[in-house]
């Protein structure tokens, strides 16, 4: 634990590590406050597109966990930075919230819904019919398939939900094109949010519920990893894959010291 303890990074996971939906996990505030107490360097990374890191920020401060926006990492953000390496000023056609949206905005893109360089997929309760049509028609026409993370599903209040992959499964299967994701596992994001901290791989942990994303993008990044067992990945579930996390521990609530 005190290896842990002496990192000077922190790339932490949020649903399911801070909180599920709206409802607080035990021992995140006392985490937060020990990050701020002891002077480390962190940012709260999330796999969803869907939020601004200023509603993000919003959402911690209404659970009393107060946390500036320059602290979040979205995939949305991500997303935005790598098309707008990729493409300057280019143009996309979106299904997704406000967080994507924004994101892409800043960085230059235009979101017009036809003849877009990019069809862009992320997190989205307002999913319909209509929407993957077309997409799948601008995906035909020569538009890039995109998705802001591969999560197929998501933790809330009352179990879970569908995600960017399962939302963009069907734009793949008829359109007959594999779509690029941005998030984590992809290093790309991972050397992205180790540059907003200023800090390198070996003095930085990064923090999750999620075997299948948080902690295979640890490994493929080479930084220390650990495994929360309050959201996704159950400690029963770790055997099923070929590798394994740094350290296991039951919440962020146990990284402190004990009063």
């Amino acid at each position: 634990m005190e290896s842990l303890r002496e990192k000077q990074g922190y790339i932490c996971d949020m649903d399911g590590v801070l909180y599920h939906g709206s409802k607080l996990l035990p021992g995140a505030k006392k985490f937060v406050d020990w990050l701020k107490r002891r002077g480390k360097q962190y940012l709260f990374l999330t796999n969803s597109s869907s939020r601004t890191p200023e509603e993000l920020s919003g959402k911690l401060a209404a659970m009393g966990i107060q946390v500036a926006p320059e602290h979040f990492m979205t995939s949305g953000i991500a997303t935005a930075g790598f098309l707008a390496a990729q493409n300057p000023g280019g143009s996309a056609y979106v299904i997704g919230d406000n967080g994507i949206r924004q994101a892409l905005l800043e960085n230059g893109f235009r979101l017009v819904d036809k003849a877009p360089d990019y069809v862009v997929v992320g997190e989205t309760e307002t999913y319909d019919y209509r929407q993957i049509e077309k997409a799948i028609n601008l995906v035909l026409g020569g538009a890039k398939l995109i998705g802001t993370n591969p999560d197929v599903s998501g933790p809330v209040e009352e179990g879970i939900a569908p995600a960017c992959r399962a939302l963009i499964a069907p734009i793949e299967m008829v359109s007959d094109r594999q779509a690029y994701f941005i998030g984590k596992p992809n290093p790309l994001i991972m050397r992205h949010s180790l540059k907003r901290i200023g800090r390198r791989r070996e003095e930085t942990l990064i923090i999750g519920d999620r075997m299948d994303t948080d902690i295979i993008a640890g490994i493929e990044s080479e930084i220390e990893t650990v495994l929360a067992l309050s959201g996704i990945t159950k400690e029963k579930d770790i055997h099923r894959y070929s590798y394994r996390p740094t350290y296991v521990l039951g919440g962020v609530g146990d990284i402190p010291e004990p009063d």
